[in-house]
């Protein structure tokens, strides 16, 4: 198993090592920094012998001052090679960590649609914090230990060989037994950690929920349901930490173990070898303390794999976003505006390969400045067909055409550039009602613009009463506004934007009727002279669309003008009726 393992820590390694030689500079720092601290850890202990011998043996007090300044010496070295050491390591691992985070943050925002589908929010939040925590840790600790005990170690054996070979080859003979103890824990460390992170992930998620949802779980009792959901993946993480514990301690026990053995064969002989005469002691002790100086190393090394495992699980479960395919854009022309003739030609569309198809052969034309009605059961996909215009998902057959030319041929950023977008669920960022209207690209817009729109949604009849006005946060998703503010603001972004096709996906289903009637009339103007898609459940809100289709199971039912569908008593009188009796 480990066999197969290592070439992908290596790998893993590999990728995450070209986020780090753009810091080579502070690396050498780094580096220099840990052979001082090793050399002088392992110039501590070699004085020990002259101290011995010399000092306390013999009773020399001038070798006693110079051993007392050399110790000054070497702490005041010790001090600043850490400082330098923690410091600059700290450094490249926080600016690892900031690259690795906007580079997944960015992958975010051009993958497609379908990967937002199949992944649920809070695993990707957690793998942002959680997993990019987890390769900082990696990047600083993990290499700090290493390189820095790995230094140590050499110059502890060195200071051993000068003084007992014999005895060093004793000492040597336990690091194979270590080194093989870790490597059987690595892959237990490898397995637990990404477990702890997908756990991780979990709990993120039910946590999301419940503060998204927290008016639901109020009204509908659902304390108790959410405390257990939270309780079963909680009980999976903290049983796999238990884990991973478990493991790691077991680790650092064995290792002790094992060195106790050797140490305790290494004081006989080294007893014996003092006996004789072949020791010092001075060298006894300088060369136990040696000895003793590489437990510690040799202790973290055997910690730090664990950390070196969740550092490759995280990083892992980063580039596995990073590999992601983004949203498919191989189209190569640029447009500032079209007329807006806009075409459905056999589109068909299906979420899944298992999945039945949502949109079914669907053929559509709308000339430029008409306005297309999309009615239907729910689930009949009609914000599905929407969705496929400007792209946001990609056709499984058939074309989009608009002024004749395949979507498909246009750029991402030359077609979206041309298409407004309204829907049911308001999206805003908690940020100021002026950066929510004024948003991306429409940050260009000027004051009057801005101004011109927000009158026109009827913005300023609430935003006139607040005491920041249009600088007022409007909260996480806009929690601190009204569904119809909400609505209006989204409108109000449509009307900046100015393109000459939109799409109106239940845009005035949070207004109040007095609220409704105004923005109706702003709509009014805002889609004159603009190819217009709208989706509407209530049917009185369309009746003066140039074109009405009806959806039924992805597939249209019906198609001609409000009283054409009314006249032929169809699927459209059908929904018709039943909205205008219930009204």
């Amino acid at each position: 198993m480990s066999k197969r393992i290592d070439p992908e820590v290596r790998v893993v390694y590999g990728r995450l090592f070209r986020y780090v030689t753009p810091h080579k500079l502070i690396g050498l720092v780094a580096v220099v920094a840990m052979t001082v601290t090793a050399v002088v850890e392992g110039g501590l202990v070699f004085l020990l012998q002259p101290l011995m011998d010399e000092t306390l043996v013999a009773k020399n007090v001038e070798s006693g001052l110079w051993i007392s300044l050399a110790f000054m010496g070497i702490f005041v070295l010790r001090g600043l090679s850490g400082f330098a050491t923690e410091y600059s390591l700290g450094w490249i691992g926080r600016s690892v960590i900031s690259d690795l985070r906007r580079e997944v943050f960015s992958k975010f925002l051009t993958l497609p649609g379908k990967f937002f589908d199949e992944h649920a929010a809070g695993p990707l939040m957690s793998r942002l914090t959680y997993n990019v925590e987890m390769v900082a840790e990696s990047v600083t600790s993990v290499v700090t230990i290493a390189v820095r005990d790995i230094l140590t170690v050499i110059a502890a054996f060195t200071v051993m060989l000068y003084h007992s070979p014999t005895l060093t080859i004793f000492v040597a003979v336990l690091f194979p037994i270590v080194a093989a103890l870790v490597r059987l824990l690595g892959i237990a460390f490898r397995r637990y950690s990404g477990r702890i992170q997908d756990s991780i992930g979990e709990v993120t998620q039910v946590t999301d929920e419940i503060i998204r949802g927290n008016w639901v779980v109020k009204a509908f009792g659902g304390y108790g349901y959410e405390r257990d959901r939270l309780g079963e993946v909680d009980e999976r993480n903290r049983k796999q930490n238990l884990k991973l514990i478990w493991v790691r301690s077991l680790g650092v026990a064995i290792t002790q173990v094992v060195f106790g053995f050797g140490i305790a064969l290494v004081i006989y002989v080294a007893g014996r070898q003092s006996i004789d005469g072949v020791l010092t002691p001075g060298q006894f002790i300088s060369f136990f303390s040696a000895m003793m100086l590489m437990l510690q190393p040799v202790r973290r090394i055997t910690n730090v794999n664990a950390t070196l495992q969740r550092g490759v699980a995280g990083a892992d479960s980063l580039f596995a976003i990073m590999d992601e395919k983004d949203e498919e854009d191989l189209g190569t022309r640029e447009i500032d505006g079209v007329n807006g003739d806009v075409r459905f030609e056999n589109v068909g569309f299906s979420y899944g390969d298992d999945d039945g198809r949502v949109i079914d052969d669907v053929s559509v034309e709308i000339g430029a400045g008409e306005t297309l009605a999309i009615v239907g059961h729910s689930g009949s996909g009609k914000s599905t067909l929407a969705s496929l215009l400007p792209r946001f998902y990609e056709l499984d057959s058939g074309d989009i055409l608009i002024d004749g030319v395949p979507i498909r041929d246009f750029t991402l950023d030359s077609l979206r550039s041309n298409i407004s977008l309204v829907s049911q669920d308001v999206v805003l960022f908690n940020d100021t009602i002026r950066n929510n209207l004024a948003y991306g690209q429409l940050r260009s817009k000027s004051d009057d613009e801005l101004m011109a729109a927000a009158e026109a949604a009827h913005i300023n009849e609430f935003v006139d009463d607040l005491p920041d006005g249009l600088e007022t946060v409007v909260g996480d998703r806009g929690a601190l506004l009204s569904g119809g503010q909400r609505q209006r603001i989204a409108i109000g972004r449509a009307l900046l934007k100015n393109a000459p096709v939109l799409i109106l996906d239940e845009a005035t289903s949070a207004l109040d009727t007095q609220s409704e009637r105004r923005i109706q009339e702003a709509l009014s103007v805002l889609m004159r002279d603009r190819t217009t898609l709208v989706i509407a459940h209530r049917l009185s809100t369309v009746e003066k669309a140039d074109r009405i289709i009806v959806l039924d199971a992805g597939r249209i039912v019906e198609s001609g003008t409000h009283a054409e569908l009314v006249a032929r008593d169809g699927h459209y009188a059908t929904l018709y009726h039943m909205q205008f009796s219930d009204e």
